[in-house]
């Protein structure tokens, strides 16, 4: 037991980590894919040593498992081997629920931009289809299985269109959907249009020029953005550049920092201000962006 030290327990524990997730991506899974083959096929299952497609699709399997917030554990196990010390790992997992938070806001932006494509591109389509001719209720039905506008509240829309209910209230109501603001537009437009006989396809090319402009205008904005996102992200890396440079001149920097009380008050005091910066600057950012 004394001829263990603390750094070999460290790195047993990732080891174990890290076996533990193969067994969860693909190991928990064996018996079940072996059990399939045999009701399949018939015929004998080799239990011998995998081949190298095996090996490949298994690691494919857990890179798709594998989400990037887990990196902030890894390099905290990683930098707890190095420095001897648990405080990395208890701040890389501190920091796996944030990293969580920041993937799923930028899924939820990416998914937001792809519904006003898709409202733009609604009005459009039903712009079109009114010109080619067709009742303003048809073509919404055929504008709406064409593009994906109208997100989840589709089918109440097009119940409303196809049984003579109150499409604007319904396009209302599809509007909350976050990116689907447009649909409000398109719902005073039909109310206009529709129950007081004016000109369908004029408001609805208008709608779609005031949308397009809209997002032209936040692309442009995030674009002018993105070199103080760039600007605040390497002064968020500067602190890891001086560990590797104070490493390199042979000053053991995580050693001070991890086990010295100066190095601990150091490191606090630090990481205070610099989530604070970071906050800072991010929110300025983001006022912006919504401005």
């Amino acid at each position: 037991m004394g001829g263990i030290s603390w750094s070999e327990s460290v790195l047993g524990a990732a080891v174990a980590c890290v076996a533990a997730a193969a067994w969860w991506t693909g190991g928990r899974h064996s018996a079940a894919r072996r059990a399939q083959l045999l009701l399949a096929g018939g015929g004998a299952v080799a239990t011998g040593p995998p081949g190298w497609r095996q090996l490949s699709c298994g690691l494919r399997q857990i890179r798709g498992r594998w989400r990037p917030e887990w990196w902030a554990l890894t390099a905290g196990l990683l930098l707890a081997v190095l420095g001897t010390s648990v405080l990395p790992v208890a701040a890389g997992a501190a920091g796996v629920p944030l990293a969580r938070r920041a993937r799923l806001a930028g899924r939820a932006r990416k998914a937001r931009g792809r519904r006003e494509d898709a409202v733009i591109a609604l009005c459009g389509t039903l712009a079109g289809e009114v010109r080619a001719g067709r009742q303003p209720r048809e073509a919404l039905m055929r504008a709406a299985r064409d593009c994906e506008g109208l997100g989840d509240a589709q089918a109440a829309v097009l119940a409303a269109a196809r049984f003579g209910g109150d499409v604007p209230t319904a396009l209302a109501a599809a509007a909350r959907q976050p990116g689907a603001e447009g649909l409000l537009g398109l719902a005073a437009c039909w109310r206009v249009a529709v129950d007081r006989g004016a000109g369908l396809a004029a408001g609805l090319d208008r709608i779609e020029r005031a949308l397009r402009a809209e997002r032209d205008q936040r692309a442009d904005l995030r674009a002018q953005l993105a070199g103080a996102r760039s600007t605040a992200v390497m002064l968020a890396g500067l602190p890891v550049l001086g560990l590797l440079l104070g490493g390199a001149l042979g000053a053991d920097p995580l050693h001070v920092l991890l086990h010295t009380g100066v190095g601990l008050g150091c490191l606090l005091a630090g990481g205070l201000l610099e989530g604070l910066g970071m906050w800072w600057v991010l929110r300025i950012v983001r006022g912006a962006d919504i401005a």
